[in-house]
């Protein structure tokens, strides 16, 4: 077992509520999470990285270590990225803090491993909000759910002039995951992008 495995185990065990999810998200997952992300693409953060799989990911597709920030709430996956991923910055606190630590429309995508669909609405509503207040006008928010609904209901995107795509089902993950990427309606009509 890998030390990864043995902490995100140990986390699932002391901390079911915060963690969440039964395995950390496979390499498949990971790849198809991070599709689309270059060298160039600017600043890119992501909320709830755990052990640092997806972190990784992103990483390997070439984004700068400087131009990454996280969020996460869990001190010990906070110490573990911080050993793992130097040039890093990781936030120890939740996603909401997000505009307050990077300021508004600096990023280029939000990628999301929090479980969204497992949390209150009000919660949910707080943290695709704080994604979008800091994602630049054409930005992105990448996040994967475990069943085919999007992380938020079409009255709930609508109402924050928002659309969802559905990407790839990722058979090889447990459990299977679907990934959605959430970007602005071009105008509050209901035009999609």
């Amino acid at each position: 077992m890998t030390a990864d495995s043995t902490l995100f185990l140990r986390q699932l065990i002391t901390n079911p509520r915060q963690v969440s999810a039964i395995s950390p998200s496979s390499p498949w997952l990971a790849r198809a999470m991070t599709a689309g992300l270059h060298p160039g693409i600017g600043k890119v953060v992501e909320f709830g990285p755990g052990t640092g799989r997806l972190t990784e990911a992103i990483l390997a597709r070439g984004v700068a270590p400087a131009d990454l920030t996280l969020f996460e709430m869990n001190g010990d996956f906070v110490r573990h990225l911080r050993t793992r991923f130097p040039g890093v910055q990781v936030h120890h606190g939740p996603a909401q803090d997000a505009p307050d630590v990077l300021g508004e429309g600096t990023a280029s995508k939000v990628i999301s491993g929090l479980p969204l669909l497992s949390m209150p609405h009000v919660l949910r509503h707080a943290i695709v909000s704080a994604a979008f207040a800091v994602l630049a006008p054409d930005g992105a928010m990448v996040q994967f759910t475990y069943g085919p609904r999007p992380p938020l209901s079409p009255q709930a995107l609508d109402q924050m002039g928002l659309h969802a795509v559905a990407g790839p089902r990722v058979w090889r993950n447990l459990p299977p995951a679907r990934v959605f990427r959430l970007r602005h309606n071009v105008d509050r009509g209901g035009a999609q992008g």
